[in-house]
């Protein structure tokens, strides 16, 4: 029998170290390309978007455009996530993988060759939905063929694949600056990690899980015999019978379990709450406001050049792989509980320095010079020459939908406020100054690039990988597949908030006050983890499971206690009622 300790291992005392069985790490590595695939469309569209705005005048003129391009893959991802856990459970890991590579090339041939903004978002919503499934599937592959020892860091490799596939795309990005097609190249290449994984996924196998759930016990004891040694191997194979010996003869049933019938089950109730939490306050904490907008955000932060704006957003990127390294190395040792409280407390501080970064901006901003400008009364933006509306500041500048020109040498200086076309831009660049037209120059911007650089240090060991690998062992194998879809869909769901309602809270409350609500959100997300979110460190699956049974009888019994104490209370105030009418 499994013991009970928390880190107990099965007939057995020999660990599974990271590298003592590459057979092991090449499965973890492959099945995370699904997570180099959802990191590269994360990071290429915030670089992609820079030149898309630059082809497309329909696009520069819209936010609501700028926003639903970028958003239109959430969308899709919140499909594949819906579908993905049906998917998962019917068809297995490895069919699902290999459809969610098939649609992610599509979409991706259809974004590179896209006439207009349309047939692009078209293309996004497909690869959005090949990235929704290969969300879901990663993580369960990964975690069904890991050794319970050393799950959390190989479910981390998928969370380091995200990162690295962000890195990457941020390289791809700046690779194409001068290339001419520069955001098709950008967007096209994703299709090739895609086909790879699609090739390697022919020739490796089946969860073992499943294929136990599936009666299928001879593939899966081929598949365990390559993860364990002889000596460990008889327990596993024995504890995993076991674990799936009454889902075995519920096949039938389990085929109708809906949706709803989750929710009669109090554990299963608890163990969603708290992943569906966790992935939910992954994407409200803001995680990708800076991972899609953060060469956006480098502007409005007073950098003006898109290749500058690229060059930061890599090191932020890059700070975001390192602390997924970091988040593996420590996430089995540490535990997943204190790296999430650890993470959000730093995320908050990051917050709050972003803010204060982009308030201080506000203020020390770089004037108008009214006589400068009308000089050149061709380029004057419209609204300075209304009385009633005068332009003193570049903010002033840029909210009424102009461009501000910088002063020769010292961009702090008072400068022009030029109508925002092409010809305007051209005359002020040709001239030795600098043009804004997202964000105005400022002496705080580094400021800002530090608090995106330490929000990610923070996120990514914690929040970044911790919700996939807790999501991915808290539910019982015969529901994994439909709560991993839940808990995956949620995130989508409030990832596509975030993205499609980031710049219009940019624009309706300005940068400081946006980063503010999202440090709310992050301390709300603190206290969430306090009170729900139990340490999973070193358990088995069917120690994870006997932890909520534990949780659901002790909910039910503090609830009788406490209706038993009310009883009390009312018979009492009854008899107090009854005496004083005596």
């Amino acid at each position: 029998m499994p013991g009970t300790s928390g880190s107990s291992l099965p007939y057995s005392n020999k660990k599974v170290t990271y590298f003592g069985n590459g057979y092991i790490i090449g499965l973890a590595m492959a099945a995370g390309i699904g997570g180099l695939l959802f990191g590269y469309d994360t990071g290429v569209i915030s670089g992609a978007l820079l030149y898309i705005r630059d082809e497309f005048k329909t696009v520069n003129e819209s936010t609501f455009l700028q926003e639903t391009i970028v958003s239109m893959a959430v969308a899709g991802a919140i499909i594949g996530a819906a579908l993905g856990g049906w998917l998962n459970d019917t068809y297995g890991r490895k069919k699902t993988t290999l459809l969610a590579d098939f649609v992610f090339v599509t979409g991706s041939v259809c974004m590179a060759a896209a006439p207009d903004p349309y047939v692009l978002i078209l293309g996004r919503l497909l690869v959005g939905f090949g990235v929704g499934v290969a969300s879901i599937t990663a993580p369960i592959y990964i975690a069904e063929v890991s050794p319970s020892e050393i799950r959390g860091g190989l479910v981390s490799v998928n969370v380091l694949m995200i990162t690295g596939g962000q890195f990457l795309s941020y390289l791809v990005n700046l690779a194409f600056t001068e290339v001419p097609g520069t955001w098709r190249w950008m967007l096209g290449a994703s299709a090739l990690p895609a086909v790879l994984q699609f090739v390697l996924m022919l020739f490796l196998p089946e969860s073992p899980r499943w294929l136990f759930i599936k009666n299928k016990q001879v593939e899966a004891v081929a598949v365990l015999e390559k993860i364990y040694e002889s000596d460990r191997l008889k327990g596993e194979i024995e504890q995993l019978s076991s674990a799936v010996e009454e889902e075995l003869q519920q096949v039938q049933s389990m085929e109708r379990i809906g949706y709803f019938t989750l929710f009669s089950k109090k554990e299963i109730r608890l163990a969603l709450l708290a992943g569906v939490g966790l992935q939910a306050f992954q994407q409200l904490t803001g995680i990708n406001t800076v991972m899609y907008y953060s060469p956006t955000i480098v502007e409005l932060a007073g950098f003006v050049s898109n290749k500058t704006a690229l060059l930061l957003s890599l090191m932020v990127s890059g700070m975001n792989a390192i602390g997924s390294i970091i988040g593996i190395s420590l996430i089995d040792r540490c535990g997943r509980r204190f790296l999430v409280l650890t993470s959000l407390s730093g995320v908050f501080v990051s917050l709050g320095i972003l803010s204060g970064a982009f308030y201080w901006t506000s203020l020390d901003v770089a004037a108008v010079d009214v006589y400068q400008t009308l000089e050149k009364a061709g380029y004057a933006c419209p609204s300075l020459l209304e009385s009633r509306n005068p332009l003193w500041n570049c903010n002033g500048c840029i909210d009424a939908g102009c461009g501000f020109c910088a002063a020769i040498g010292n961009q702090m200086l008072p400068g022009s406020c030029f109508v925002a076309n092409t010809t305007a831009e051209t005359y002020c660049i040709q001239h030795s100054r600098h043009w804004f037209d997202e964000g105005c120059p400022s002496s705080h911007g580094w400021l800002a690039v530090l608090g995106l650089v330490l929000y990610i240090a923070f996120f990514s060991p914690g929040m970044g990988s911790v919700p996939w690998a807790i999501n991915s062992e808290i539910y019982p194998a015969k529901y994994r597949g439909r709560c991993g879809g839940i808990a995956a869909t949620v995130n989508w769901i409030c990832n596509l908030i975030v993205a499609q309602s980031f710049l219009s809270l940019i624009n309706a409350l300005g940068a400081s006050k946006t980063f503010l609500v999202f440090a709310a959100i992050t301390f709300v997300a603190f206290l969430f983890v306090l009170a729900f979110v139990p340490e999973t460190k070193g358990l088995t699956f069917e120690e994870i499971e006997n932890l909520w049974q534990k949780r659901a009888k002790g909910q039910s019994k503090t609830k009788k206690i406490s209706a038993f104490k009310e009883s009390l209370l009312d018979n009492g105030q009854k008899s107090q009622s009854v005496g004083s009418g005596m």
